[in-house]
């Protein structure tokens, strides 16, 4: 029987995928796992939906997700975030193109955390010009020849071929992790997809 993939449907501006995007390397290094990642525009997805998860005018529901990710933060073990960090970002989609090229050119786990790392750690918004020339400092990326790259027609095409697809497969929130048809929806369900997938394997 041939091995099922596990694929990560990722959106850069979604505040619970700090916490994937800071433990992910080590849970994929641990358990010796390979990992399929899917840049998408969430923000289409909700839209589309009419969800529009945390307005400021929610403020006891904005409250509670910046604590609930310092307190899951901290049962990770990983850095505890400042909150609230800049929410929603201004330069979603460039954050998700840049995304989408580091995804072809094979450094998309790097640019997750390096991204969320300066944005909820730092206090520099995913997307803007200040995070990106850090993470392309960071990463030894030339700044100018991503940027390029990331707002090509082409780029753009996958983007929304991405997001496309998530829909149709059932893609409402982010983090989403796959299994087959199987969706397992949110930080909290990426143990429960990499059970799902051993007992796929028997």
């Amino acid at each position: 029987m041939s091995r099922q993939k596990l694929t990560a449907w990722i959106s850069v501006g979604s505040t619970y995928t700090y916490l994937t995007a800071m433990r992910m390397k080590s849970v994929l290094q641990e358990r010796n796992l390979q990992l399929e990642f899917v840049p998408i525009s969430i923000r289409k997805i909700m839209k589309d939906m009419d969800n529009i998860p945390f307005p400021p005018t929610k403020e006891s529901k904005v409250r509670h997700m910046w604590r609930d990710i310092e307190r899951r933060a901290e049962l990770y073990g990983i850095p505890i975030p400042k909150v609230p960090a800049p929410y929603p970002l201004k330069n979603f989609d460039l954050a998700n193109q840049v995304g989408v090229v580091a995804n072809t050119e094979g450094w998309f786990l790097d640019y997750l955390e390096t991204t969320y790392s300066l944005w909820f750690l730092e206090g520099l918004e995913a997307g803007s010009d200040e995070n990106l020339g850090q993470v392309f400092s960071l990463l030894n990326k030339d700044a100018s020849e991503v940027i390029s790259r990331a707002t090509i027609a082409s780029t753009i095409q996958i983007y929304e071929q991405n997001t496309h697809l998530a829909k149709s497969k059932g893609v409402f929130g982010v983090p989403t992790f796959s299994i087959g048809d199987e969706i397992f929806w949110g930080d909290d369900r990426f143990e429960d997809a990499i059970r799902f997938l051993a007992q796929s394997d028997v």
